[in-house]
């Protein structure tokens, strides 16, 4: 975290902070710090199902050359510092500390709720302080792109239940 943020804040700016990745990881270091299971539930809820799809998409593109998702595409953009790009490889330690955090301290089960209520807290701040022409932060503008069909407020309302039903709530009960 020491380096990872200041090098992060310089090269992508506090917005990136807003992706539920990069609040896992500094969360994940303060439930690490803090031996805190209501955050390390959280997170996990969270973060462990796309980080693992982050994962896979990335070393089934660098080993394998196939395009699961393009969640880690920006890796294999060259236009991209190399040392700025291997930091992001912390969406593959996350997953494992986070399931050996539970391991030790054992699961709260109010994460959902708790992170549901993170999450309506993010979605509409990072859609205020970002614009259409952004980085699409935690889908706020649409699915990967920008989307027209429905109105911006409409989609912002659909993210803000997809990500505790279809993401938090499975989590839970796996």
């Amino acid at each position: 975290l020491a380096v990872i943020l200041p090098v992060y804040a310089v090269f992508w700016g506090w917005r990136n902070f807003l992706w539920f990745s990069d609040i896992a990881l500094i969360a994940t270091g303060v439930a690490f710090w803090l031996d805190s299971a209501l955050l390390a539930s959280m997170m996990a809820v969270a973060v462990l199902l796309p980080e693992l799809l982050w994962s896979a998409s990335y070393f089934g593109r660098l080993l394998l050359g196939l395009r699961i998702s393009d969640l880690a595409g920006y890796m294999f953009d060259a236009r991209k510092p190399r040392f700025v790009r291997a930091l992001s490889l912390f969406h593959v330690v996350v997953p494992v500390v986070l399931i050996w955090m539970l391991h030790e301290l054992g699961y709260d089960s109010r994460a959902p709720v708790a992170q549901t209520l993170l999450a309506w807290f993010v979605l509409p701040i990072t859609y205020a302080v970002t614009t259409p022409s952004d980085e699409n932060i935690n889908w706020v503008r649409g699915p990967g792109r920008l989307q027209r069909r429905v109105h911006p407020l409409v989609w912002l309302g659909f993210l803000m239940l997809a990500f505790p039903i279809g993401l938090y709530l499975p989590t839970h009960f796996v």
